[in-house]
């Protein structure tokens, strides 16, 4: 089966997923500059991977999905960081890491795929 369009990819949707949840996971922080700066982080990573699938060739889509992964790591990174400033406790950071962990799984997958092909 080929994909038609981005909204397909069970890694887009799993991404959207993601930011929705640092979205809810956040919405109380009065800190209003972190909050932004990881829900723009975590939107990113799907942005990044619909941008990327319009492209005209694999290698673009790829690059795209690389970039895609740093700002997972980026977020990942302000999730452990959140933990250590008490604004997740250990149970809510571990839970958004593994959701992050099949992300990546995700997108190394279509990127092997992509090379592949």
């Amino acid at each position: 089966m080929t994909v038609q369009k981005y909204e397909d990819l069970v890694v887009w949707q799993k991404s959207q997923d993601f930011a929705i949840s640092k979205y809810k996971s956040f919405s109380g922080l009065k800190d209003y500059f972190y909050k932004d700066q990881i829900f723009k982080a975590s939107v990113s990573i799907s942005k990044n991977r619909g941008e990327g699938f319009d492209r005209k060739t694999n290698i673009d889509f790829i690059r795209f999905l690389y970039i895609a992964t740093s700002s997972k790591s980026e977020v990942r990174s302000r999730l452990w960081l959140s933990q250590r400033l008490n604004f997740l406790n250990s149970s809510e950071t571990q839970k958004l890491i593994d959701s992050s962990n099949e992300i990546s799984r995700r997108i190394y997958g279509l990127i092997n795929s992509m090379k592949n092909y």
